[in-house]
């Protein structure tokens, strides 16, 4: 553990030197101090890390959950169901054309779905923190295309599940689907109406006492998401959205931002502990294609958000390519599939996407005017900074 702390440091001291985001440097380190590249090994077994990356992610959707506010929630509702309605639309759609494009199989172009179509919760989260994006006007549809995918992902999972496993039931893929969908709305229903009580139970000026109750709720909430059908992210992005309400929202922001940042490191390092660079030259077309695809649906994707949040060309480019990454969700799905049996070239064309695409994806966020000239003048232009501040807040 302390060797991939240092690691992911000294790489990503290196990299900020010449401008580059730290997680595909994180991840970077991973492969290289992995099993499947010569030279060191560091850790033999990826699933040496497992809980800590698991932690990691955990930390970062929960996070994720303490900067969406549950009046962005009433308040955009409807246009965050559209928006991200139309990303999935867009995307999975996409990857189911393209699975069954490539011949592989019927499971397989089901699996590869959620490949293409599902971001990477965990990427996103760390590319606006490292952007100083948190604060950006299109931050909040970016943070609602994501809730919206979290809720999709629970019952693709459940509904995926059965058929992997080749259950003859509907029954079993029901039953999967109802717990899974019963459990988001009992959590749903005290982010609306518990915000109060549950303020109360975290309210103590005490910090040490602060960050291990709110520890443990992210954690313990999420495992039982877990046990659910529920992705464990989003069972934290629950908790985070509960207590980001309450009157001690602000000090745990504060609280987590070192556990965040800390375990992030470790999520993305063991990341890349588990991708094998070797296996990519078997599948290097259809991942080149796939890579083409998903960054060609994700411009569609962002240009429909700026339609309907009202946005210009620079912010439906920083929806487009903030959203772009693969991740986590990706390998456990390339995991399931390994189990199953299914095509045999599925995992290294998993690993090869995603590789790219987590390179990738912070790098595009990064120099996201540059795609934002390219993009439509009829979009609603910004207003100036200056025009901004100027104004006072009643003519808004």
């Amino acid at each position: 553990m302390g060797g991939a702390f240092v690691a992911a440091a000294v790489l990503a001291r290196l990299g900020n030197r010449i401008g580059l985001p730290t997680i595909p440097l994180f991840i970077l380190a991973g492969i290289l101090l992995g099993p499947n590249t010569p030279g060191f090994v560091l850790l033999s077994d990826p699933h040496d890390l497992e809980m800590l990356s698991a932690l990691g992610l955990v930390l970062l959707l929960f996070y994720l959950g303490l900067e969406f506010h549950m009046d962005d929630l009433k308040s955009g509702g409807k246009k965050m169901a559209l928006a991200g309605g139309l990303y999935l639309v867009l995307n999975v759609g996409a990857g189911l054309a393209f699975g069954f494009a490539v011949g592989w199989g019927t499971s397989e172009a089901l699996v590869l779905a959620g490949v293409l179509g599902i971001s990477s919760s965990a990427i996103v989260t760390k590319t606006l923190v490292d952007l100083n994006r948190i604060g950006n006007p299109e931050t909040k549809p970016i943070l609602g295309i994501i809730v919206v995918e979290d809720v999709f992902l629970a019952l693709y999972l459940a509904a995926l599940q059965p058929v992997l496993a080749g259950a003859d039931s509907m029954g079993s893929a029901m039953l999967q689907i109802g717990k899974a969908f019963g459990f988001l709305l009992v959590l749903a229903l005290a982010a609306r109406f518990g915000t109060k009580v549950i303020g109360k139970l975290f309210d103590t000026k005490d910090d040490e006492l602060l960050v291990i109750s709110f520890l443990g709720a992210a954690v313990l909430v999420a495992g039982i998401a877990e046990e659910f059908g529920v992705a464990d992210a989003i069972g934290a992005f629950m908790v985070g959205l509960m207590l980001g309400n309450t009157t001690s929202g602000e000090r745990i922001r504060e609280l987590v931002h070192p556990l965040r940042d800390a375990f992030g490191a470790i999520f993305f390092f063991g990341f890349g502990l588990s991708i094998d660079p070797g296996d990519l030259p078997v599948v290097l077309w259809p991942v080149l294609i796939a890579v083409a695809l998903t960054i060609l649906m994700n411009v569609f994707a962002g240009l429909c958000a700026a339609k309907v949040y009202g946005f210009g060309p620079q912010p439906a480019a920083n929806v487009a390519t903030t959203l772009l990454a693969r991740g986590e969700f990706a390998l456990i799905l390339a995991t399931m599939a390994a189990v199953a049996g299914l095509d045999d070239r599925l995992s290294p064309f998993i690993a090869g996407y995603v590789l790219i695409l987590a390179v990738v994806a912070p790098l595009a966020a990064g120099r996201s005017h540059w795609l934002a000239r390219l993009l439509p003048a009829g979009l609603t232009p910004e207003e100036p900074e200056h025009r901004k501040e100027a104004e006072p807040a009643n003519s808004r």
